[in-house]
């Protein structure tokens, strides 16, 4: 029964792990020492390397997940609070990647020369920080979780 809880704990690890780290080093190191456009020309592809990663983590938490509680209760526990936070996590995380970075990316592309698009990108990237936000968030509610079903 350890093995599907320490699959579970592994994809929470390195999901809400690549967050932090791409959130507070990767991002503002790569701003730091490089100029915009070749910053910007990193982080887009590890944003979205980082949303892939998250989606199969997301996937790899509610499988081990659903057959750890068929193990041990003899049921899914399908809308247990965890598996909703996840799922939450995924969407945001899918939104970030399909809506967002896409049209950040076609901004960006474009040259960002007007003041509307410009605008525009800074509305974006105000979003994707939110939502990677979010994901953080939810993830350390769900590491919480997960830890206190463990202690009780």
């Amino acid at each position: 029964m350890w093995v599907p809880r320490t699959v579970m704990l592994l994809a929470l690890i390195v999901w809400i792990g690549g967050v932090v780290f791409f959130a507070f080093v990767m991002a503002p190191t790569l701003f730091t020492v490089l100029s915009p456009p070749l910053a910007a020309n990193v982080v887009s592809p590890a944003l979205s390397k980082l949303h892939s990663i998250g989606l199969v983590a997301g996937a790899v938490f509610l499988t081990s997940s659903l057959i750890y509680n068929w193990r041990k209760y003899a049921q899914l526990r399908l809308f247990s609070v965890t598996h909703v936070l996840v799922v939450l996590m995924m969407a945001l995380t899918a939104i970030s990647q399909f809506a967002i970075t896409p049209r950040m990316r076609d901004l960006r592309s474009a040259g960002l020369t007007g003041g509307e698009a410009r605008a525009e990108f800074d509305r974006l990237h105000n979003w994707s920080t939110r939502t990677e936000g979010g994901v953080l968030v939810l993830g350390l509610v769900v590491v919480a979780l997960v830890a206190r079903e463990r202690s009780n």
